[in-house]
């Protein structure tokens, strides 16, 4: 059968961004009121949902993601998340708004500046994915999106007995509050985040350190750059080192493949530290280019 075929039982259901990503490359950032030079440009299929989703798929995950998109979303795009084994049925277009778009501009060194145009990614009202397509799932990941979205869908899943995992991404340091983050937890059974996100998570909730954050979530998987990555459990801690790339071609959306490389493992039934491993791997191959 297709991924797309409704008589297909899912695994892991995505709800986030899918963008356009645009890249400016300069020599350096310009100082205020001063002018650089764009040295190179590129346009790529992007997003939190997009990443992992591809990712996860190329792994055998047989993944969805609900996103909301504008009508300018290039068709070629939606073509590569199909042909990479995408459940896409929730991908929906808002007519007259534009697509979520990412304006990130990189200097030689590899630092990044972004700025995100949400479109109907906003706060705003919106379509919401049906609940015939979400019990096709076993496991529901949140990724970035409105958390009133996020949160309604969160209980939807419970209510449907699907499994939740939170990824609020870098929204949690500027759309997220912190009563809703308490809910979103209560709600999960994972919590992902890089370092500074997971030190964001404890602030909001208001404990001590990420250990503490077990209380309300059973899992929290923490990236940490060139120093691997860790899962905090009630049972104890696992920690792998990173896994050097290569090369660096680009580590936007690394985060992202690391996500899909960890689930890639996880629904094939390997052990936590498996997962890590192969969390690792994956984002260091997306670093270097090497992407669904």
């Amino acid at each position: 059968m297709t991924p797309s075929s409704a008589d297909t039982p899912r695994d892991l259901a995505v709800s986030g961004h899918v963008n356009v990503d645009r890249f400016l490359r300069v020599a350096r950032f310009p100082a205020a009121d001063r002018t650089v030079p764009v040295t190179g440009t590129r346009t790529e299929l992007g997003g939190t949902a997009a990443n992992l989703a591809r990712v996860a798929a190329a792994r055998g995950v047989r993944v969805g993601v609900a996103a909301r998109i504008g009508d300018d979303f290039p068709a070629e795009f939606r073509r590569r998340l199909v042909s990479a084994g995408v459940d896409v049925r929730e991908l929906r277009s808002v007519p007259g708004r534009p697509t979520p778009t990412c304006f990130t501009i990189e200097d030689r060194s590899g630092e990044q500046r972004t700025l995100i145009d949400q479109g109907p990614m906003g706060d705003g009202p919106g379509p919401r994915p049906s609940r015939a397509w979400l019990r096709r799932y076993a496991w529901l990941h949140l990724g970035t999106g409105p958390p009133t979205l996020q949160l309604a869908l969160a209980r939807a899943a419970r209510a449907l007995g699907l499994r939740v995992a939170a990824d609020p991404a870098q929204e949690i340091f500027y759309r997220w509050r912190a009563p809703d983050l308490r809910d979103l937890l209560d709600l999960s059974e994972v919590l992902f985040g890089n370092v500074a996100e997971i030190r964001c998570a404890t602030d909001l909730v208001g404990v001590a350190s990420p250990r503490a954050l077990l209380d309300r979530v059973p899992l929290v998987v923490r990236t940490e750059g060139s120093r691997g990555a860790t899962a905090l459990s009630r049972v104890g801690a696992e920690h792998v080192p990173a896994t050097r790339p290569r090369r660096v071609r680009s580590i936007v959306g690394a985060g992202d493949a690391f996500r899909g490389g960890f689930y890639g493992a996880f629904f094939r039934g390997a052990p936590l530290r498996r997962c890590l491993v192969e969390g690792g791997r994956a984002a260091s191959g997306w670093i270097e280019g090497n992407r669904p």
